[in-house]
């Protein structure tokens, strides 16, 4: 099978598009033909020799993937040959990757695929749904008419983020660097777009909820805690979810008089059973359209490196290239 790796780690260039063996189908596992992945972050910090866990190599890259089941091994009873799936935590924890033709999946990390929802579709919305969701539920616990902020609304976890807070029955405020993203959030569902190369964060969202925000998303490598404590409400919850290597200055005064609370999650830690009923409101969500995949372009397997090279300019030199998920089209 062709298939984007590794046999080191390094900048991107270290990525190889070749053929590697079929991989072997084991108790429990499900073999997918891979129609479509998506890119995140952490891919490239993996690749890049983040020291999480030791790599198999050849390493193949790649966390996020949707197909066509192919065959599926001992033990396995909710899925067959023909279905559609999609998942996530592929290449974490020592597990390989799925920037391949084909994809030997436990089935714990398997789910079906809507009929309305192609394989890009369902891939860019992997990852970053499931955190998404784990973050305003299992640990925010967004409610009913609350306020919630996050910060790019426009990226893949935040536009995430924007669209399920609606669909949770939240007011919802944002960040966005220009009109086109700023529309992008409002075509999305935010209720506020704070354009924040032009405008104050803090005093924005005091003018729009006077009483601060419930619930405040950061999505940036270096939090900003300032900010972040000014625009909360009493009993407010700060939301972590990058930034590992951070260490920014805390407010901790207005942080305690205001009775606020903040927590921090990485989504390949939540346990299989948790992550699929991630993945059921997902698809939900997916099939009645209360929920999109924001994908910023498409580009074909073979071209893995650069579409890491491009995220990594993104994210990691904050140059702000990208609205939504870049997507790799497999067999093209």
């Amino acid at each position: 099978m062709k298939a984007a790796f590794i046999r080191e780690t390094g900048d991107p260039s270290v990525i190889q598009y070749d053929d590697l063996p079929d991989p072997l189908l084991g108790t429990g596992q499900v073999l997918v033909r891979v129609g479509a992945v998506a890119l995140n972050p952490i891919d490239t910090y993996i690749r890049g020799g983040a020291n999480y866990w030791p790599l198999p190599m050849p390493f193949i890259i790649g966390s996020d993937l949707a197909g066509t089941v192919v065959e599926v091994g001992a033990g396995v009873t909710d899925f067959k040959a023909g279905d559609r799936v999609w998942g996530s935590n592929q290449g974490l924890m020592g597990r390989q990757g799925c920037f391949s033709e084909l994809a030997s999946v436990d089935a714990q990390w398997l789910y079906p695929t809507p009929d309305n929802i192609d394989d890009s579709q369902a891939a860019a919305c992997a990852l970053v749904g499931i955190t998404a969701h784990l973050g305003l539920i299992s640990r925010a616990r967004l409610s009913v008419g609350e306020t919630l902020f996050v910060r790019g609304g426009a990226g893949g976890v935040g536009s995430m983020v924007v669209q399920m807070g609606k669909a949770l029955g939240a007011k919802v405020i944002t960040t966005a660097g220009g009109q086109e993203k700023a529309d992008l959030c409002r075509r999305l569902g935010a209720d506020h777009v704070i354009d924040y190369r032009s405008a104050d964060i803090v005093s924005s969202v005091s003018a729009f909820a006077p009483g601060g925000v419930d619930v405040f998303w950061e999505t940036l490598r270096e939090p900003d805690f300032d900010t972040a404590v000014s625009c909360m409400a009493d009993n407010g919850r700060l939301v972590l979810m990058a930034g590992r290597t951070a260490r920014p200055e805390f407010p901790v005064g207005p942080f305690y008089v205001k009775g606020c609370s903040m927590m921090g999650f990485v989504m390949f830690k939540a346990p299989p059973d948790q992550q699929r009923g991630c993945a059921q409101d997902i698809n939900h969500w997916l099939m009645t359209g209360q929920v999109q995949a924001v994908i910023d372009r498409v580009m074909p397997l073979h071209q893995a490196a650069e579409a890491h090279r491009l995220q990594e300019s993104h994210t990691v030199h904050q140059k702000s290239l990208l609205s939504g998920k870049i997507v790799l089209e497999v067999g093209q």
